[in-house]
């Protein structure tokens, strides 16, 4: 078998804080005296899909949130996530952040979001791997936020390293109604950047549709609970909208409860365009790598499979022309090895 950290692939679905190192995290609690809950230093975190399972998973996340302080923090965190995707073969990462969370340490969300651009550029020039930002605002705030944040990062649009490529809508589905975040999603939009709203992990193929009838993906977060409606899993593929697809989020979120059980299978012969991510690794214990090999090892991909979800990555990145023809150039290389 093909070694599968040397498959070429697109990482786009990452989120900032989750990204982290546990050692990294251990030493910024450490610095600062903070005591950070158990559950995040003894491994994978496991919650259920239940509002009270959200919690706790969210409650946690903001414990390790609550310890980036500092621009250095910040750089550290893009810095190393480059550093790990490109020991996993990524050529090409769409880190998500809302720069809001980290605003009040370093003068702004304008100065948050520059300093991970920056950091972004430094990172591509010393890893090889293309690191492009997209900017997301959340459910559990105001929808004028998100606005505020979509003219934000219209102001940085572009495709390549340090530039940001996209907007999303992080946190819980459940909050909020999905149309009251339309009008950030058009500013957006105008900018050229693309649309990539989380969907369809905690709800259903009816929340599918309420995000592309609002929202007008170019991908979805997550999306694997469209193969609950055929008609809506049918509208995604012909509509080209591809899915971010991360197994050990859903299954450590209790959306489904064996990896065997994630439909990943079902996706792809439906003829969806797949990128399987690792969301955040912080807290489910897996990588981008460990993606593909539950694809080979649970789902039974041949390598001709792996490499074909692999081109579905780079062809629904945000990458330039030139950047996507090198990497499915390289990933019919690793076939042909």
């Amino acid at each position: 078998m093909r070694d599968l950290a040397r498959l070429p692939k697109a990482h786009l679905h990452l989120h900032f804080t989750g990204s982290m190192r546990p050692a990294t995290l251990a030493e910024m609690a450490a610095e600062r005296g903070v005591r950070l809950p158990h559950a995040l230093t003894e491994g994978v975190v496991r919650a259920p899909v239940d509002e009270r399972g959200w919690f706790r998973f969210q409650r946690l996340y903001d414990a390790a949130r609550a310890c980036v302080r500092s621009e250095a923090d910040m750089r550290r965190i893009v810095a190393e996530a480059a550093e790990d995707d490109a020991a996993e073969g990524s050529g090409r990462l769409e880190i998500q952040v809302d720069p809001t969370s980290y605003a009040p340490h370093v003068g702004g969300i304008t100065p948050a979001l520059e300093i991970v651009l920056d950091e972004a550029r430094a990172a591509s020039l010393r890893t090889g791997v293309e690191v492009a930002v997209v900017v997301a605002g959340s459910r559990v705030r105001h929808p004028l936020e998100a606005r505020t944040l979509a003219r934000l990062a219209a102001q940085y649009a572009g495709e390549g390293a340090g530039e940001v490529v996209g907007f999303g809508l992080s946190n819980d589905e459940r909050r909020g109604d999905t149309e009251d975040w339309a009008p950030a999603f058009a500013i957006a939009r105008r900018a050229g950047l693309a649309s990539v709203p989380h969907g369809g992990e905690l709800l259903g193929a009816a929340h599918v549709a309420r995000v592309v009838e609002h929202l007008a993906p170019d991908r979805i977060g997550h999306g694997v609970r469209s193969v609950e409606d055929p008609a809506v899993l049918g509208w995604l593929v012909d509509r080209g909208i591809g899915l971010e697809v991360c197994p050990a989020s859903n299954v450590s979120l209790g959306v489904y409860a064996e990896d065997r059980h994630v439909p990943l299978r079902a996706l792809t012969s439906a003829g969806a365009t797949v990128a399987l991510g690792a969301d955040d690794p912080l807290l489910f214990g897996s990588r981008l790598t460990d993606q593909y090999e539950l694809a080979r090892h649970v789902h039974g991909y041949s390598d001709a499979e792996l490499a074909e979800l692999a081109r579905g990555s780079v062809r629904a990145s945000r990458a330039g022309k030139g950047t996507k023809a090198r990497l499915l150039t390289q990933v019919d290389d690793w076939l042909a090895s």
